[in-house]
């Protein structure tokens, strides 16, 4: 679990960065819906502190400009991330909710992607 500390620079990476990310790859990565669900779960004040840290570290990984795979290496710059959300949503992923999942879908299809 991460400390505290962790866990506020990286919900500050989140805060400032998830919604640009997204909105720029979207269109790119099969996992986007589950990204954003993890996101509104992440942000749901009914959802555990365990499992919002836990969601928190996975979606700072995606937000990150530079992780183990760059996000510009053609056809394998997301599969890194993409395993960093798997294992997180294995974890805890009980508690991302279908209304999560329907406020997912919903922003995905309200937003201009590209």
């Amino acid at each position: 679990m991460q400390d505290t500390g962790t866990f506020s620079r990286d919900a500050a990476l989140v805060r400032n960065g998830f919604v640009n990310k997204i909105k720029a790859v979207a269109r790119r990565i099969p996992f986007a819906e589950d990204a954003v669900a993890a996101w509104f779960c992440s942000r749901d004040p009914a959802t555990p502190f365990q499992v919002r840290a836990t969601l928190i570290g996975a979606l700072a990984y995606f937000v990150l400009p530079t992780d183990m795979v760059p996000d510009v290496v053609l056809g394998l710059g997301f599969t890194d991330d993409a395993a960093v959300l798997l294992a997180a949503l294995r974890i805890v992923g009980k508690h991302i909710s279908e209304a999560h999942r329907k406020r997912a879908r919903r922003w995905l299809q309200s937003i201009d992607v590209g």
